[in-house]
Parts: C-alpha cells; sequence; structure tokens
C-alpha cells in the first residue's frame, strides 16, 4: 500500500530460469506417468489453453491427444509471442515434460478440415476441449490495403517465428524494409514494431487514432519499444495506403485525430480532424489491431453457440452447448492474455472430467 506491488511475475520468472538452468546439475528425476483410466479426450490446439488442459487430464488419468494445426506445437507460445519475450526453449522444454507424461501430439490435423469434431468424436473421444485460439487477423478495409508491403502482425510474427524469414537462406525470407508503419498500439503492435526494427528497419512508427493514456498495450511494452528506438504517431488514423507504380508500399495517408468524450470503456473516443490528411513515407505496412477465431470449427461443428465475435460460447467452466464439448481461451474470449488462458484450460479439465465421471457413474 506504501509502495509498488511486488513482482511476482518477476520472482516466478528467475525461479524458473534458475530451475531450469540448475536442472542438469541435479540427479535424473524420471517423469511420473499416470496410470491411464481408460478414457480419452480430444484437445484441439496446443496453445496456453490447450497444453494446460492436455496436462491436467493426463495427471487425472486420461489418455490424451492433442491435435495442432501446424507443423509445431505451441500455439501462439511458438507463433505469436518473438524470441526476446518468451525463449523458444521454455515452450519445448513444456511441450517435452507433457510427452513424457504420455500426452500425445498430432501435428498438421486441421479440425474442421482434415478431421471434424464429430469424427474424432466416431473415433472414441469422449469428450474434446477446443482451445484452437484466435488466428484470424483483422483488417482496416482502407485502399490499398491488398498492396505488395503490406502485412498483418500474425503473419509477420509467424513467418519470422517459424518460418525463420529472417534468414535468406530459407525458402520465405521477407521483403528487406527501411521505413515500417504499424497500426495499432496493443501489445502484438509492440511485438511487431521491435521485431521489425530487429530486421534492419531504420525507422519504425506506431499510428494509433488515440493519445498515449488510451493506448491498449501494457506501459511495460511501450517503454521497451520507445527504449528501442520505435516512433510513435498518435492521434492519426489511416484512411488508405498508397503505392509505386510496382505495385509496392510508398506511403500511408494519416488523417490527424483529437480526443472527444470518454467511450464505453472510459476511453476518449477520437473525432477526426477535417482536412488534415498527411503522408508518412513508409515502405512497409504491418496491421496489429486485432484478431478472432478462425471460423472453420463454427462452420463445420453443430450443436454449438456463438457470440457475435465468432468465439464459442461457453460458460467459467468450459462448458458448451452441445454435450461433451468444451472449450476456452481465445477460441471463447478472442485475443487475450497467456495466463486467461491457461486458466481457462485449467477449468476446462476439471469440467470435462466431471462430465465423463458422471456420465459414466
Amino acid at each position: 500500500m506504501k509502495g509498488e506491488s511486488v513482482a511476482i511475475g518477476r520472482l516466478e520468472r528467475f525461479v524458473a530460469d534458475w530451475h531450469m538452468a540448475e536442472q542438469a546439475k541435479l540427479e535424473k528425476v524420471e517423469v511420473a506417468v499416470p496410470a491411464s483410466n481408460g478414457h480419452r479426450v480430444a484437445v484441439v490446439g496446443s496453445g496456453p489453453a490447450g497444453l494446460t488442459c492436455a496436462g491436467d487430464l493426463r495427471k487425472m488419468g486420461y489418455d490424451v491427444t492433442i491435435f495442432e494445426a501446424l507443423h509445431k506445437s505451441g500455439g501462439v507460445l511458438v507463433y505469436g509471442i518473438p524470441q526476446f519475450r518468451l525463449p523458444k526453449e521454455i515452450v519445448a522444454k513444456e511441450i517435452d515434460n507433457l510427452k513424457a507424461m504420455g500426452v500425445k501430439i498430432v501435428n498438421n490435423a486441421i479440425i474442421g478440415k482434415s478431421e471434424t469434431v464429430d469424427e474424432l468424436f466416431a473415433d472414441g473421444f469422449e469428450a474434446v476441449f477446443i482451445g484452437s485460439g484466435a488466428g484470424l487477423p483483422q483488417f482496416l478495409h482502407i485502399p490499398g490495403e491488398n498492396l505488395l508491403g503490406v502485412y498483418t502482425a500474425n503473419e509477420l510474427l509467424t513467418r519470422v517465428n517459424l518460418m525463420k524469414a529472417y534468414r535468406d537462406d530459407y525458402d520465405t525470407p521477407i521483403k528487406h524494409f527501411h521505413r515500417v508503419a504499424v497500426v495499432g498500439a496493443g501489445n502484438v503492435a509492440m511485438d511487431a514494431a521491435r521485431v521489425a526494427k530487429r530486421l534492419g528497419a531504420e525507422h519504425v512508427y506506431i499510428c494509433y487514432r488515440r493519445g498515449r493514456d488510451e493506448l491498449p498495450a501494457r506501459l511495460e511494452e511501450v517503454e521497451h519499444a520507445e527504449a528501442e528506438g520505435i516512433e510513435f504517431q498518435l492521434l492519426n488514423n489511416p484512411t488508405r495506403i498508397l503505392a509505386g507504380e510496382d505495385g509496392y508500399v510508398t506511403g500511408i495517408e494519416l488523417l490527424r485525430q483529437e480526443l472527444g468524450e470518454p467511450d464505453e470503456k472510459g476511453r476518449r473516443s477520437p473525432v477526426p480532424v477535417q482536412g488534415s490528411e498527411w503522408v508518412l513515407d513508409v515502405d512497409t505496412v504491418i496491421i496489429a489491431i486485432g484478431t478472432s477465431p478462425n471460423p472453420l470449427i463454427r462452420n463445420t461443428t453443430g450443436g454449438l453457440t456463438f457470440t457475435r465475435k465468432g468465439g464459442i460460447e461457453a460458460d467459467e467452466g468450459g462448458v458448451t452447448a452441445r454435450e461433451g464439448v468444451f472449450a476456452g481461451g481465445d477460441a471463447v474470449t478472442g485475443a487475450a492474455t497467456v495466463i486467461l488462458a491457461m486458466g481457462a484450460g485449467k477449468a476446462g479439465a476439471v469440467s470435462i472430467d466431471k462430465y465423463i465421471k458422471d456420465k459414466n457413474a
């Protein structure tokens, strides 16, 4: 009450990092493999919600199989969060621990395409937990959005994290850019801006229609971006993206804004200043204004209900409108934090355990 709050996150990270560093010096301890209780559960997605749910269920004795759409496990932990914020070795270690416990992981399995939820039940799974995340990017819907040199933050981060696009000797190198405009100001926008800087951009701009007090990113992320030389163009809203004759981006037109009355969340709403358009010279635009759940499961799974933004409707325990189907994480809430997704995974595991026990009582 009289000083700063205790830095719980940093203390936890120190302990976890120390444990991983010292583990090699300790006597090897075999991972306990729980005995099977004879019941099978499918988990869709190997992000924080799916991994947590799978781990908790396996500890309860369930035979768990995770179905992951990508060739590498970890979901947003590996494709969406840069190495400098979350070292991939940490994620790999956690996944290896799950495998040692007996959790099976099937990669390149797109549920809703290569196999449906209905088919999972037909294969003998008694319950399905959907933790497929929110990987569908949102767009600005302004002229020029399909020009060469326009990326979504999802594409940029996935190509850098999973496809090693920063290396010219890989099949999918990314274009070398010099002046980058990142549209958006959340944590993902800060990640994209800092990645662009590391890829060699001389100038990286955050373009956001509100002011500094309304920035949605965590203060720590904003300060890190500023410390690395990211430039902020606040109270500026994109109206169109410009290109040269070759179709490549040459600039982004911005319209200056003024802050009006607060909106329903307490943030002051931006009001356009008519006639104040100006052009920021850039060769690359990265759109980082949010994501939503992919509609693939929504379009192929009957019995579920969905929110207006495409999320699966589920209660606090992850129980959905369809019997035997549970959901949690970004697939329900839309893009949120890793810790909330992990909490949803734990709640889903408890609900699944109760459901299967009640069904077989």
